[in-house]
């Protein structure tokens, strides 16, 4: 089965009339960048939108995702150092405090001394922890999979080829 509509052009969108206007008020400009980076803004919308949706459902912040995911990634025994959640999620260490401060009230992580430093701690996820995220990432992947049902497998391996060069310079 191919996707709906494969191979044939889709019909207009907001962002096109959005780039016929600026082409026809502004002609002295190359307005092409927002062809694609116009599409780009408004599917991130769509996507936090989603995601919000889906973590709701599971009683879950976007950021209380972030932390128990990173922590699910690591493997068994599900548990880092304050220090690699804070690199692995991008926030300040005040931040990361507070938030598994939050998180542990909550039961869905615990702390323990690190073994290797007497002053370290390691973040541990709990079994609740566990459970709520791994809810949370099927439910998160089943929309994003009807999202993607557009694309077919070669379409949508190209498109994340492509957004991975358009990121790489960001992320070095």
């Amino acid at each position: 089965m191919t996707p709906r509509g494969a191979g044939a052009a889709p019909p207009p969108d907001d962002v096109d009339r959005i780039v016929d206007a600026w082409r026809r008020e502004r002609p002295d400009l190359d307005v092409a960048p927002l062809q694609v980076l116009s599409r780009v803004s408004r599917l991130a919308r769509r996507l936090d939108l989603d995601r919000a949706q889906a973590f709701a459902l599971h009683h879950l912040e976007g950021w209380e995702f972030d932390v128990l995911s990173a922590l699910r990634r690591a493997g068994d025994p599900y548990e880092l150092s304050p220090g690699q959640l804070i690199r692995q999620t991008l926030v300040t260490s005040g931040t990361m405090t507070n938030r598994v401060d939050r998180l542990e009230r909550r039961g869905l992580v615990g702390r323990s001394p690190d073994p290797h430093d007497r002053r370290g701690v390691i973040v541990r996820l709990t079994p609740e922890g566990q459970q709520a995220v791994d809810a949370a990432m099927a439910d998160l992947l089943d929309r994003e999979r009807t999202l993607l049902a557009e694309l077919s497998g070669a379409d949508r391996e190209q498109l994340a080829a492509m957004l991975r060069r358009l990121l790489s310079p960001f992320e070095a």
